[in-house]
């Protein structure tokens, strides 16, 4: 449970709203000694809203592109019903035996250690950190792809148009790197709140961007590009259509990855009205706006490019004026991924400091920390502890080596996000309901429920397999270290 306790203190400092806010004349701590939670379904909304949407997003015209008019939109609708489903679901399972007085969850790995127990919790727990991990590798690619697309912005106008600008990633990613060694060194990084409302409103500003301008080509040409069946099959064969269409829906169940922080989100909601009522409702908001978004951003995309659809609106160059205007986008997603590299890290940060801790109790290599004399501004005091310099320089400097070995951006996050969709998504908040509300096996409910979690698994695997096929078209010609866009 070592683990369960880092990753719980982690979330809570991250999404908790109302740590240093007590309404006056009220008593200043929770049933369970906390500080009291003065969230609501608005915040909890613009919390999942804000977290949510990411680079994912502007991938989405290009698996509307892969599905067509028809399968695009009913698959991003049905994602979203399959999603709003199982988090409520989870939103049920917060507090454990009594869903108004029981014992809370404050994680979603307390949820599923208090439900679940035994193995699961241990698969469970490998699949989370795996799928952090696949995120710090995902953001560290796409960081650099963004990076270099500004630079090809420059170059491509400078030569009008007349120079390859062929750039290479490697530079791009260890600038990254250097800025996240710096960053995870702030033991405190997560209660920076200035830091995390720049990076809301830098998600906003990209998204926004490609949105803006998939609106503005299709008014150019004034018509909609695309079919009903989606990609033809004289631009792609019949092989490729049927793995790209896998690879696509990947890309909007990696979209759609709300319960892996659903519970940290509803440790910062008060009460009453109960956590899950309050949850429920933000679940509503969240996943309306979101799939309204995500509708709009991939069928514009779409409907601007057709066939030639860009893997990344902002960086595949489908766009290509007002070129300072995609600037400002690609720096906005490298600014915003700076911040969320950290945000998904720390997790696996704090597990690992925790157990060192647990492990060599009176190791001051473990638990000495040494106190700059004066602030750093916005960053208060900082502190230095030695297992920490080495251990998450390490960790950074791994992410960055895989990362220059494998720049294949959506590659990477469908392999690991389609497990994370099939099992964290649906599999382990289903299991975790039927467990709590006692459901009789073989009972309609218990096969209904089952027959969900199937047939997202065998979509997981569908989609697994297509990126695979992706990845081996990618590697016939792929040098290490030697990439470049």
């Amino acid at each position: 449970m070592g683990d369960n306790a880092a990753v719980k203190n982690h979330h809570h400092q991250v999404f908790d709203v109302s740590a240093d806010v007590t309404p006056a004349g009220s008593k200043c701590f929770d049933d369970n000694g906390r500080h009291k939670r003065t969230g609501t379904a608005w915040t909890a909304s613009a919390h999942m809203i804000t977290a949510v949407i990411g680079p994912e997003l502007l991938s989405l015209a290009w698996a509307t592109a892969q599905l067509g008019w028809i399968a695009g939109p009913t698959a991003l609708f049905l994602f979203s019903i399959v999603t709003y489903y199982t988090s409520t679901l989870l939103a049920a399972c917060y507090r454990s035996n009594d869903h108004a007085n029981g014992e809370r969850n404050y994680t979603y790995m307390d949820a599923v250690s208090s439900n679940l127990g035994g193995m699961k919790v241990k698969v469970c727990r490998w699949i989370q950190y795996l799928n952090l991990f696949r995120v710090a590798i995902g953001y560290t690619i796409a960081s650099s792809i963004s990076m270099m697309a500004v630079k090809r912005s420059t170059c491509f106008h400078a030569s009008g148009g007349k120079d390859p600008c062929k750039i290479s990633s490697t530079p791009h990613m260890l600038a990254f790197g250097a800025a996240q060694i710096l960053l995870s060194q702030m033991p405190d990084f997560n209660q920076i709140k200035w830091l995390s409302i720049v990076a809301a409103v830098m998600s906003f500003t990209y998204s926004s961007i490609g949105l803006g301008l998939g609106i503005a080509k299709v008014a150019e040409s004034g018509k909609f590009k695309g079919s009903l069946t989606g990609i033809s099959i004289a631009t792609v064969t019949e092989t490729q259509k049927v793995w790209r269409s896998f690879q696509a829906l990947g890309d909007i169940a990696f979209a759609y990855s709300y319960p892996f922080i659903l519970v940290e989100i509803q440790d910062t909601l008060k009460s009453p009205p109960s956590e899950s009522n309050t949850m429920k409702k933000a679940t509503l908001i969240s996943v309306s706006v979101t799939t309204l978004f995500y509708m709009l951003c991939g069928c514009f995309g779409y409907a601007a490019f057709g066939d030639l659809t860009p893997g990344n609106l902002l960086t595949g160059f489908g766009f290509y004026n007002p070129f300072w205007l995609l600037d400002i986008a690609n720096v906005a997603i490298v600014v915003h991924l700076v911040y969320a590299y950290q945000v998904y890290c720390q997790p696996i940060f704090a597990f690992v400091e925790k157990t060192a801790a647990e492990w060599f109790p009176n190791s001051e290599f473990t638990k000495k920390e040494y106190k700059t004399r004066t602030p750093i501004p916005g960053f208060s005091h900082f502190r230095l502890n030695l297992l920490r310099l080495v251990w998450r320089t390490l960790f950074v400097i791994l992410t960055i080596v895989i990362s220059m070995l494998m720049p294949f951006f959506n590659g990477v996050v469908r392999i690991l996000g389609a497990f994370g969709f099939g099992l964290l998504t649906v599999y382990f908040p289903v299991e975790i309901y039927i467990v709590q509300k006692k459901i009789p096996k073989w009972s309609t409910r218990w096969m209904s429920l089952q027959i969900l979690s199937v047939a997202c698994l065998v979509i997981s695997i569908a989609v697994v397999t297509g990126s695979f096929a992706g990845l081996v078209e990618d590697l016939k010609s792929y040098k290490p270290f030697k990439s470049s866009y």
